[in-house]
């Protein structure tokens, strides 16, 4: 991975590593049992890798490696960071219900205006539902600010790895 790409503000990531596929996958599996830092699943041609619950936060990173074969000597190795899944689904959940409950509370108040009658509150339930989505935008930047540290420790960890495969 190139030393100018900022994981922080990017974070998915591509670059091609001159090793069969297959080599790189197992070398993930072997690190599995010989260190116990980080938890690491592999499917297929994905790689997991994660803390243990006990380093973990609510606003842990995780890394996603998909590793594809371009052909027997070199391979695509695909990454991205992101939050724990449980997390990601209950916050883009969180998400969509302000954004209904937004035009829920707009028909309702054209439907109020349309009728000529007072529509003040789902005018004002609207501003909430923007005061509440701007406000887990910035609980979602608190959060990814809070998981740099472990971002790097998760880089590092993958960069030692294929580094190791390299060297042999």
């Amino acid at each position: 991975m190139p030393a100018t790409q900022d994981i922080i503000l990017r974070p998915r990531f591509k670059f091609e590593l001159p090793q069969n596929n297959q080599t790189i996958l197992e070398a993930f599996q072997k690190t599995k049992t010989t260190q116990s830092d980080f938890i690491i699943t592999r499917i297929d041609d994905h790689v997991f890798i994660k803390f243990p619950k006990h380093k973990q936060h609510f606003w842990s990173p995780q890394l996603h490696l998909e590793i594809n074969e371009v052909d027997d000597y070199n391979c695509i190795v695909y990454g991205l960071f992101g939050p724990n899944p449980t997390v990601w689904t209950l916050f883009m959940f969180i998400h969509f219900l302000v954004a209904g409950l937004f035009i829920a509370f707009g028909i309702w108040a054209y439907t109020n205006w349309t009728l000529q009658s007072s529509y003040a509150i789902q005018v004002g339930m609207m501003l909430l539902m923007v005061i509440i989505w701007i406000v887990l935008y910035l609980g979602g930047q608190i959060g990814k600010s809070s998981g740099k540290q472990e971002m790097v420790s998760l880089r590092n960890f993958m960069n030692g790895i294929l580094n190791d495969i390299s060297q042999t």
